[in-house]
């Protein structure tokens, strides 16, 4: 048997070529004519370690905009955080043990051919399980390496512990969601997602561009607290120039304006306000029926604002302001919560949601002019695809037996 600890890249693994998946002549799958136009990330190998939170849904949007995906499990599955999340859709399972030396020697070759691998352990876990980039580059030069951390990889906070609260406090953008008395974050929507996932997609992206120039791969660090960071950029620029106050609701983006705001209706739901410019304040004004001596943006005539637009809104419930509203320019939209919004008119026009078994989720953005977004399909238990996928990459029969003997891999039953 051939040892699943040969990681270099040979004649029979001969690695990824730096410019593969990015060939707009790429089609998968099968449609009208025959065959229906590839994915745009079609052709991209990804290796997922899997995680908990930003990676795995960075890997979610990779997969389900083509990429071939395979996520590397614990034997066992990697714990309460991760289940139930829907993070772990749209790409098969391996579980691999990585504290075992065959283990490691199998992420090793599974990396050896891929384009990307995904991790989001602490800074030097994987370098002391011999999978960091220096062993990794040694066998495949052309490996997109991307790291995804709340602190990044170095600096005074880089080993120490957190969450998307945590990092989103540390670079000011929890300051600026909540009521005037406290901060509150929005779910995990900032630091984990939008600082997190989106820009490791980035620099995923950006990397394997730029790789197609040079024909190396390199590592990409994603840390949190930078992504959020720069999601704040705008109100940086804001304060910068004395437009923006380190208040909450004192600003004209965050409540402290009467016209961009949200307001209770008759039935306890809300309406959100957003009538920035004077053609739509105007818009707000008529369907409202109501006037102010101050012009829109004088402070002076705030309160006065915040109190007619209160009591009005109370005079009809949610959805009568919104059929009300319904075709002006005022910008005045319902509160919908998660169980509401897949059945607003443009969602379901859009078709923005899927069902899969039974549950709703959002399927995966941006649009594409190629074709529709693809139907996701469930996660996989830990381990459901382990045979068939090493077997699909290059390892024998024999390699996959003794690997189970060895507990090095798992697999489970596929239900």
């Amino acid at each position: 048997m051939d040892s699943p600890g040969d990681d270099a890249v040979t004649a029979d693994h001969p690695g990824p070529d730096p410019d593969r998946g990015l060939d707009p002549g790429v089609d998968t799958g099968v449609g009208p004519g025959g065959r229906a136009p590839a994915r745009p990330l079609a052709g991209i190998r990804v290796i997922e370690l899997v995680g908990i939170g930003p990676a795995p849904y960075a890997c979610l949007l990779m997969a389900e905009l083509g990429a071939e995906v395979i996520r590397v499990d614990r034997p066992g599955g990697a714990g309460p955080l991760a289940a139930g999340t829907g993070l772990g859709r749209s790409r098969p399972s391996v579980a691999v043990d990585l504290k075992h030396p065959d283990g490691i020697a199998t992420v090793r070759r599974l990396a050896a051919e891929a384009d990307v691998l995904v991790e989001g352990l602490r800074p030097g876990v994987t370098e002391r399980l011999g999978l960091g980039p220096e062993e990794l580059h040694a066998a495949n030069p052309v490996l997109v390496y991307a790291r995804m951390t709340g602190w990044g990889q170095e600096g005074p906070l880089a080993q120490e512990v957190g969450h998307d609260i945590t990092y989103a406090a540390v670079a000011g953008a929890l300051s600026l969601a909540g009521p005037a008395e406290r901060p509150v974050p929005p779910a995990n929507l900032l630091a984990d997602f939008g600082g997190g996932s989106l820009f490791l997609v980035v620099g995923v992206l950006a990397a394997l561009l730029e790789r197609q120039r040079t024909g190396q791969g390199q590592v990409v660090d994603a840390a949190m607290v930078d992504g959020v960071s720069s999601l704040a950029t705008m109100i940086h620029g804001l304060r910068g120039i004395g437009l923006w106050q380190d208040e909450r609701q004192a600003n004209l983006l965050d409540g402290g304006a009467p016209f961009y705001d949200t307001y209770r209706c008759a039935d306890g739901r809300f309406v959100a306000v957003g009538a920035l410019e004077p053609q739509f304040y105007a818009a707000l004004l008529d369907g409202l029926g109501v006037s102010f001596a101050h012009e829109q943006h004088d402070p002076a005539g705030f309160a006065e604002q915040r109190r007619v637009f209160t009591e009005a809104f109370t005079s009809r419930t949610r959805d009568e302001w919104a059929a009300h509203f319904a075709g002006s320019d005022a910008c005045v939209a319902p509160v919908l919560d998660l169980g509401e919004a897949p059945e607003h008119p443009q969602a379901r026009a859009r078709d923005a949601f899927a069902d899969l078994g039974g549950a709703v989720t959002p399927r995966v953005a941006p649009r594409f002019s190629t074709g529709p977004p693809p139907q996701p399909t469930p996660e996989r238990p830990a381990g459901a695809d382990t045979r068939s996928q090493l077997l699909g990459h290059g390892f024998s029969e024999a390699e996959v037996e003794a690997l189970l003997a060895s507990g090095a891999i798992a697999q489970t039953d596929p239900d």
